[in-house]
């Protein structure tokens, strides 16, 4: 499965709970190449900057860190932030044929701009599990419900960076959504609800599906 959405639609939240309810993998690109900048890993010394501003790594540099985490993938995954435009789109494509696969479903995640800056401004992370979610969703003093570490408001999470990938997002997305349509594997969902409610809907469209 892959789970499209802007910035702060709840890719992370929903990604881990269906790939828990289904016993897939899971992957967050974001959280993958936060921990490749703080490693100062090749790739982190590449991606920090653009992260720094709102940016998003150029398609092959994406591809090649995301081809690399498929390969170790053996029973189905679920991809949060990937692909995010469709030369990544026809990456995956590609990838997958070589295997004789296929995507399942493509979840798309709808929610109001203002309702995603909202949802910004309150936004934490773990800087161990990667857990991330709401500061209204951690334990006492912020400590991360995961894992019990001490959460933190991410470097890349002001109002600016939001905007700018708010707009890349729009930009590079539409001919992707527009991709998967065509394919009948798109599965749109308004996420403004309560999380659990978010859930529970799109268990119910993948089992129509």
């Amino acid at each position: 499965m892959v789970l499209l959405g802007p910035p702060a639609s709840g890719k992370g939240t929903q990604g881990r709970r269906l790939a828990d309810h289904f016993g897939l993998g899971y992957l967050g690109t974001g959280a993958l190449l936060r921990e490749h900048v703080e490693n100062a890993t090749p790739l982190g010394r590449i991606a920090g900057p653009i992260l720094a501003r709102g940016g998003y790594l150029p398609d092959d540099l994406m591809c090649e860190a995301l081809g690399a985490w498929l390969e170790r993938q053996y029973h189905g995954w679920v991809l949060d932030g990937f692909p995010r435009s469709l030369p990544q789109a026809e990456f995956l494509d590609a990838w997958l044929g070589k295997m004789g696969l296929e995507i399942d479903a493509v979840l798309l995640l709808e929610a109001p701009y203002e309702e995603l800056l909202s949802r910004i401004r309150g936004r934490v992370e773990c800087p161990d599990c990667r857990w991330s979610g709401q500061k209204s969703q951690t334990l006492d003093d912020g400590l991360c419900p995961a894992c019990g570490t001490a959460t933190d408001t991410r470097s890349d999470d002001t109002e600016e960076n939001f905007a700018a990938r708010h707009t890349q997002y729009i930009c590079h997305t539409a001919p992707l959504i527009e991709h998967y349509r065509q394919r009948g594997r798109l599965i749109t969902c308004d996420v403004t609800p309560p999380r659990d409610e978010v859930t529970a809907k799109l268990l119910r469209h993948l089992a129509a599906s």
